[in-house]
């Protein structure tokens, strides 16, 4: 396989390629600190905005620890073509009650398994993107995405 040669995209390319790999991507991994060990895992958003991802956990599972001690988090998209999306942000706990709701009511499987929007298990977090990069396949190259 040859290196990929370096490729210039619009604004406008960029965003629609990294939608396109978080579309693909569904199940991104999520970076978090834990001390001064990071920790990784795979998460399913139950939102998207734009750059923005909301990601449903449970209270007693220990990245609420990890995110309330240090917000500062990382969401990494591969796509099947190996393209990467990688969301830098700050993690916050949604309480916003409207969009809450609204997540509440688009998810089955938060409805089957924790009864009510009430369950004080719950927390929705929002990540608010501060960078966002792009890479194509193998590419070695990141590119910054507008981030809208």
């Amino acid at each position: 396989m040859s290196r990929p040669e370096p490729q210039t995209f619009s604004p406008h390319e960029l965003v629609a390629m990294a939608r396109a790999v978080m579309s693909d991507a569904r199940f991104p991994q999520l970076a978090t600190i834990d001390g001064d060990q990071p920790r990784v895992r795979p998460v399913s958003p139950v939102r998207i905005d734009g750059f923005v991802v909301y990601i449903a956990n449970l209270r007693m599972y220990h990245k609420t620890i990890e995110i309330a001690a240090n917000p500062k988090v990382e969401l990494c998209y591969v796509s099947s073509d190996h393209d990467q999306v990688r969301i830098t942000g700050v993690a916050s706990v949604l309480d916003d009650r409207g969009v809450l709701q609204e997540i509440w009511d688009d998810n089955p499987l938060l409805r089957s398994y924790l009864g009510t929007i009430d369950n004080p298990a719950l927390i929705v977090y929002k990540i608010e993107p501060v960078q966002v990069r792009f890479m194509k396949e193998w590419a070695l190259e990141y590119h910054d995405v507008p981030v809208e």
